[in-house]
């Protein structure tokens, strides 16, 4: 069985930095991405919008489909969109190790928003980036600092989503134990 790929692959031309999308956020964290209307109806913050709703985004889907894709060792790339949620993937299993089994809602949002904060993480290109062989870096040093911005609202907008299905779930003031189930699992054998 292969692993679930992207909706968003089909998206028309978006903006590509190296071989990595641009795409449209449903986020009130500042950046550069595209800011992608709210529903009518406002949803509780651990719920996300229908997948054929115009607010759903790359987010919600890398929230959907990350405890199915965790299981696989290989994933084939079939567009640009893969790639991005390939990265949330990552991310929100570090996000996961941060959050210790016992760690009320206020500790975790403080070890997981000060992972998604800092500044100083690999872009396609660096050294410490896990596939390199798989995406291009940047063009220019323009291009890479337009990409770290980006990909600084993703990981700030998915840490906050992610803390609001994991304590949400559980009801208690607990995480989820379905979700933190999953800390120990690589993606592709990889991490960020």
């Amino acid at each position: 069985m292969p692993a679930y790929n992207s909706v968003f692959n089909n998206e028309p031309s978006p903006r590509l930095i190296g071989n990595v999308p641009l795409l449209p956020l449903r986020t009130k964290t500042r950046g550069p991405a595209h800011t992608l209307r709210y529903p009518d109806e406002p949803l509780p913050a651990h719920e996300s919008p229908e997948p054929d709703s115009d607010s759903y985004d790359i987010l919600d889907e890398v929230l959907a489909l990350f405890r199915a894709n965790t299981f696989f060792r290989n994933f084939e790339i079939k567009g640009p969109a893969d790639r991005l949620l390939i990265y949330g993937i990552w991310f929100v299993s570090d996000c996961l190790g941060k959050i210790r089994p016992n760690a009320g809602v206020r500790d975790a949002t403080k070890d997981v928003m000060n992972v998604a904060l800092d500044l100083n993480f690999a872009i396609p290109g660096d050294p410490g980036w896990p596939l390199n062989q798989m995406y291009e870096p940047p063009r220019d040093r323009q291009d890479a600092e337009l990409l770290r911005q980006y990909l600084s609202q993703v990981r700030q907008e998915l840490a906050m989503r992610l803390l609001a299905r994991v304590y949400e779930e559980g009801g208690d003031g607990k995480p989820s134990k379905w979700w933190l189930s999953f800390t120990k699992r690589k993606f592709m054998g990889k991490s960020l």
